[in-house]
């Protein structure tokens, strides 16, 4: 299966509400209603896209070391996918497959990390749960998503939702604006250019780790 059939798949069970789940149609029209809203917005257009520059950033990673995307860039392609968090199940999908993909991606001389607002303790259980060889970098605030254009901040109704589901984004980020990053997945070259930019404000909905191979392998060839 492909990671999108694993995705629809999980979808279909969620929105029958199939145990566990056992959702509200309610609650599902409403977490429909802001990824409407959120296409409508017209804030996946305004990201960084391929032939961009990439910002430079130091972040920590789950275990506390810094990271600096200018030491990663020094030694190869990076490639950067930006994660919602632990409570996010297609996030924790697509970590999956990025690690299968892990392999393929170092063989092409390429590093891979994730950022995610949340904080490092719930990084370092997304780590774990995920069984993951490649880190996850604490962006508190959002402020390295907004550099590339992926923040934004959820709707009233949407924030309502999540409370009363308990999946309460300020204890989960240690951040009490209740934003989020857009999922995306970016491959920078080694002079700073982003190569390849896929973001998708329909967090169902993710492209196939193999189709940044091609983005990968280019940069690879072409040194800063």
């Amino acid at each position: 299966m492909t990671l999108q059939d694993k995705l629809d798949a999980f979808k279909a069970d969620f929105r029958a509400g199939k145990p566990p789940y056992n959702v509200p149609p309610a609650v599902i029209a409403t977490m429909d209603r802001a990824t409407r809203d959120l296409i409508a917005s017209g804030a996946a257009e305004r990201a960084l896209q391929a032939g961009d520059f990439a910002p430079d950033f130091t972040l920590s990673a789950h275990d506390g070391t810094p990271v600096s995307s200018r030491d990663l860039l020094a030694r190869g392609p990076l490639i950067l996918s930006f994660y919602r968090g632990v409570w996010c199940p297609y996030c924790n999908m697509e970590l999956q497959a990025l690690q299968e993909a892990l392999p393929a991606f170092r063989a092409a001389g390429a590093n891979l990390v994730a950022i995610s607002p949340q904080t490092r303790a719930n990084s370092r259980k997304s780590v774990a749960a995920n069984g993951l060889d490649f880190p996850i970098l604490s962006d508190t605030h959002n402020t390295i998503a907004a550099a590339f254009g992926l923040r934004f901040t959820l709707p009233d109704y949407l924030v309502e939702l999540y409370t009363m589901l308990k999946n309460d984004l300020p204890v989960f980020n240690g951040d009490p604006s209740w934003t989020l990053p857009m999922p995306a997945r970016f491959v920078i070259g080694q002079d700073g250019m982003i190569r390849y930019a896929e973001v998708n404000p329909d967090y169902t909905r993710r492209p196939e780790p193999s189709d940044m191979l091609p983005a990968v392998r280019a940069a690879a060839l072409s040194k800063a």
